[in-house]
């Protein structure tokens, strides 16, 4: 008998494979990042066909296999959902989750970053001003960088890994956008990924 893991996760990307399985990434809250399957998910009778898309966040039953992890069920979590409406936001969002399936180790719970992860997505969401798009999209992977230990102690960075996640970081991220894309693009480059 197999131990079932019930979790949270963002799915970052997906592909197929076999006749109607499909290969997930999820960034689990538990677990870190896992790669696991779903057999007959792209069947049109099943259950999970409209709940395992890419870029969503789900409650998710897993089992690990031998060699992959394997999902057995799967809900909406009820977050994020209006981010996959808007094509603009929904970009974004690729962008960054490319990036973190990159440079997330597999099965290292990292609770830091799922928190960080969240909630600039959740701003990400809700924000309303097109401007303010770019300056969210910098100060995610900012972020991410910085737990992940990418991008060291910084004095003039300090603000803006530690405020949350409110209007008032969007204006100090835009007033020193030039500083935080070097800075990014600078541990980018020194990652080698």
């Amino acid at each position: 008998m197999h131990h079932i893991y019930h979790t949270e996760g963002i799915i970052l990307g997906s592909k197929n494979f076999g006749e109607a399985d499909r290969y997930y990434s999820v960034f689990t809250r538990d677990l870190g990042m896992i790669h696991a399957s779903a057999q007959g998910v792209r069947k049109m009778s099943s259950k999970l066909r409209f709940i395992l898309q890419d870029f969503s966040y789900v409650k998710v039953d897993l089992v690990q296999g031998k060699n992959f992890w394997r999902v057995t069920s799967a809900s909406k979590a009820g977050r994020l959902e209006r981010l996959m409406k808007n094509p603009a936001k929904l970009a974004i969002f690729a962008e960054v989750a490319r990036l973190l399936a990159r440079l997330l180790p597999a099965t290292e719970r990292n609770d830091a970053l799922f928190v960080e992860l969240l909630d600039g997505l959740t701003l990400l969401e809700r924000t309303e001003t097109k401007e303010n798009l770019p300056n969210i999209e910098a100060v995610i992977v900012l972020r991410a960088l910085a737990v992940l230990g990418y991008i060291g102690e910084n004095a003039a960075l300090d603000n803006l890994l530690k405020l949350p996640f409110q209007d008032e970081l969007l204006a100090q991220v835009s007033a020193r956008r030039p500083l935080v894309l070097r800075h990014i693009n600078q541990a980018l480059r020194e990652s080698h990924l």
